[in-house]
C-alpha cells in the first residue's frame, strides 16, 4: 500500500459520513495512468490514479494519487466549492521524493479582508498551533504563492516517514474536518458583486496553479506533454473550461 492511500481512505471516509456525495465526471483517459520508469534492479512502475465528486455546495472534490515505489509517492488533493459560497479552497500536496517529504496543507482563502481571516482562518488557528512542533515551517516558499495561503498554512518538510503516517495524518485529518464544518454551516451567497468577486478569486488561484503546477515536470517526464497539459486543464484545474462549457 502506498504512503498516502490512508490519507485517501480517511477523506473519503470523512467527506461520505458528512455529505451527499455525487460522482464528479473524470476525463476518458484520466482514470488511470500507467509507466514504467528506471532500468534493472531500479525499475518501478508508476501508477496516477484519479479521483472525483461532487456536492451541493462544493463544485469538485479530486484527488491525484501516484504510486511509484520508494522513488515517488505523491497526493494531491483539493476541493473547490461551487461559485455561490465563499468558502475557502481545501488543499493538501504531499510528496514523498528520494529527498524527502513535502508537505503543505491548507484551507486557501478566497480573499484577505480581517473579516474573512476570522471567519475561515481564525478558526483553524488552534489547528495550525498544536502540529507545529511536530511540523516546523519547512522554509523558503515562492513569494507569488504567498497570497494564496492562509496565516494557518501548514508547509512542512518532515525527517521521518512514521512522522508522515501519524503526525502529518492527523493534521491532514484535522484540517479536512474543521473544512467540512465550514462547509456545514456556509450559505450561498446573493448579492452580485460579491459573487462577481468570488468568481475572480476563484479563476486567479486555479489561473496560477494551473501555470505553476510544481506536478507539470513530473506529469511530462512520465506521460508527455500532451496528456500532461490536458491533465492539468481539463481535470485538475478545470473551473475555465467548466464556465465556457456552462456559456
Amino acid at each position: 500500500m502506498s504512503l498516502y492511500q490512508p490519507f485517501l481512505d480517511s477523506a473519503f471516509t470523512l467527506l461520505s459520513e458528512q455529505l451527499s456525495l455525487q460522482p464528479y465526471p473524470i476525463p476518458s483517459g484520466f482514470e488511470r495512468k500507467e509507466t514504467v520508469i528506471g532500468k534493472g534492479k531500479r525499475q518501478e512502475t508508476v501508477i496516477t490514479t484519479s479521483y472525483a465528486w461532487q456536492s451541493s455546495k462544493l463544485r469538485q472534490i479530486r484527488a491525484a494519487h501516484v504510486c511509484g515505489g520508494n522513488s515517488l509517492q505523491v497526493l494531491n488533493f483539493v476541493i473547490f466549492p461551487r461559485l455561490e459560497y465563499d468558502l475557502p479552497f481545501f488543499g493538501a500536496d504531499l510528496v514523498t521524493l528520494p529527498g524527502g517529504h513535502l508537505i503543505a496543507i491548507d484551507l486557501q482563502p478566497l480573499f484577505h479582508d480581517r473579516n474573512y481571516q476570522e471567519k475561515y482562518s481564525d478558526p483553524i488557528m488552534p489547528i495550525f498551533r498544536s502540529y507545529q512542533a511536530d511540523l516546523p515551517w519547512g522554509g523558503d516558499f515562492p513569494e507569488e504563492a504567498k497570497g494564496f495561503f492562509s496565516p494557518a498554512f501548514l508547509w512542512t518538510r518532515p525527517p521521518e516517514t512514521e512522522i508522515v503516517q501519524t503526525r502529518v495524518l492527523g493534521a491532514f485529518k484535522d484540517y479536512l474536518q474543521a473544512y467540512l464544518t465550514m462547509v456545514a454551516s456556509s450559505t450561498a451567497i446573493r448579492d452580485r458583486q460579491q459573487l462577481t468577486a468570488i468568481e475572480k478569486a476563484q479563476l486567479a488561484y486555479i489561473n496560477y496553479r494551473a501555470a505553476k503546477d510544481p506536478a507539470r515536470g513530473m506529469f511530462t517526464r512520465l506521460y508527455g506533454q500532451e496528456w500532461t497539459e490536458e491533465y492539468i486543464h481539463g481535470f485538475l484545474f478545470d473551473l475555465e473550461r467548466q464556465l465556457a462549457i456552462m456559456g
